[in-house]
């Protein structure tokens, strides 16, 4: 048993216990930024409940991690029988810290700067880890007094971290799988603030085992040789309620507008020189629109566009769709956007095709207007269903995707997470007569491309030059 000697009054799981050394990381600079920085990103512009941070986050991934726990153990003691393994005192001691500190490393924004355009390495990042948790900053130093501080990074960033090869799976799995504290929370703490009311039957949390001999988290679809129908379909609901999330809140083409703004403005301040990656590191959401109005940018022109991009995110003005390439439409184009236009790489080329659209719509309408192309990453933030199950009738262990011929409903939904891939242009004006003449120049720039937006006006004739 922890010595839990504080209690957090939550909106969402009501009161957390933490412990004395929880609060001590809790007390940090770098996690006290975090109460700063919304769990949602640009959100509120679309649903102004979503103001709750990852601060609160945090705690709320640390307390599911021991509802987990509680859970597992107990099936351990009551019907292990010697096969399954569970997690003791000191363990759950280092997990719950990772929790805690396991969004640490994100930006403000930071998903539209990171996932969705590939401005910047993603928040998961081992350098980035290694840097905040380093000695001589705030974080790393309570986290050095802890003892565990290797043990931490190796469970939030395992790849290429040396201190990963004394890290069981199954500490991993609890934060970082499939289905985990971190998205458990994010998921009722989203549906909370949202008004959005979906969510999962609190038995999910009953349905892990960890294996013993080969030290994995998983779950049991078997029973006596049948299949759990009941205990799969509510892995389906969870993974369903992620999807639903991700339709209608985290790539809500309201949102990826405003995000596509921040991530312009962040993009001219990184590349000019104006900020360097440590600012963005310590910034707040707040903070880092201060820091856009006040940074220096030598180049007249960039220095207006990011006046432009800013003032429009003060006042909501916020860059309406011209032309939309999604890819159940664009299969043959899809590579060839990516390639173009998503990362820090593609910038010069995106920027010069901006620029020829801006320029053609300045000539015939006779006043500046900016265009914005969005180009996310193929898996943009999503997650395959990688959750070991153990399959009725087998003895080894395997990701639940792999059974997706048996689970139509499995096939379907990776399927449609696929379809959500969307290529953008935006233009910040809401004229109905613009934005269907950039979606006419759109339809010349890229004519193999379907664009499934229509929209009518009555467009001036002309070809881009």
């Amino acid at each position: 048993m922890l010595p839990f000697e504080k209690v957090i009054r939550d909106p969402v799981h009501g009161d957390i216990p933490l412990t004395r050394e929880e609060f001590r990381v809790l007390d940090t600079v770098e996690m006290q930024r975090l109460r700063n920085v919304r769990q949602l990103g640009a959100t509120y512009l679309v649903y102004p409940g979503a103001q709750h941070s990852r601060f609160e986050h945090s705690i709320g991934t640390a307390h599911l991690v021991s509802r987990m726990v509680d859970a597992i153990n107990t099936v351990r003691d009551a019907e292990g029988g010697g096969l399954l393994g569970g997690y003791d005192a000191h363990e759950l001691r280092i997990i719950r810290l990772a929790a805690l500190v396991h969004d640490s490393t994100h930006l403000p924004f930071g998903h539209n700067i990171e996932d969705q355009t590939g401005l910047l390495p993603r928040h998961d990042n081992l350098d980035r880890f290694q840097a905040l948790f380093a000695d001589g900053t705030s974080l790393g130093d309570v986290l050095a007094q802890t003892g565990v501080r290797d043990e931490i990074l190796g469970i939030l960033a395992p790849s290429g971290s040396v201190e990963s090869t004394s890290v069981p799976d199954h500490w991993r799995g609890l934060v970082s799988g499939t289905i985990d504290a971190d998205m458990l929370d994010y998921l009722a703490r989203d549906a909370m603030f949202t008004g959005l009311h979906l969510g999962y039957d609190p038995r999910i949390f009953n349905m892990f085992r960890v294996e013993r001999r080969t030290q994995r988290l998983y779950v049991d679809l078997g029973r006596q040789g049948y299949l759990k129908e009941a205990l799969l379909s509510e892995i389906l609901r969870c993974l369903e309620a992620r999807y639903y999330f991700s339709e209608r809140v985290y790539y809500h083409h309201a949102k990826i507008a405003a995000g596509a703004l921040i991530a312009k403005a962040v993009e001219i301040v990184l590349l000019e020189g104006g900020v360097d990656f440590s600012s963005l590191q310590k910034s707040t959401d707040a903070g880092l629109l201060s820091l856009l109005e006040r940074v220096e940018i030598e180049d007249e022109y960039l220095r207006g566009r990011l006046n432009i991009y800013v003032e429009a995110l003060k006042k909501r003005l916020v860059p309406k769709r011209a032309a939309v390439f999604p890819v159940y439409a664009n299969k043959e184009c899809q590579e060839e956007f990516i390639k173009n236009f998503f990362g820090s790489g593609s910038t010069e080329f995106r920027r010069k095709v901006e620029g020829k659209f801006s320029t053609q719509l300045s000539k015939e309408f006779g006043h500046d207007i900016p265009v914005l192309l969005y180009c996310p990453s193929a898996k943009m933030q999503l997650k395959q269903a990688k959750l070991l199950v153990r399959w009725p009738g087998t003895q080894e262990l395997a990701p639940l995707s792999s059974y997706a011929d048996q689970v139509p409903r499995l096939a379907d939904l990776e399927q449609s997470y696929q379809r959500m891939w969307k290529f953008y242009v935006l233009a910040l004006t809401d004229d109905k007569a613009i934005l269907a003449r950039l979606g006419e120049l759109a339809a010349l720039e890229f004519p193999q491309a379907v664009n499934v937006l229509r929209r009518t006006a009555n467009p001036i004739a002309g070809s881009l030059k």
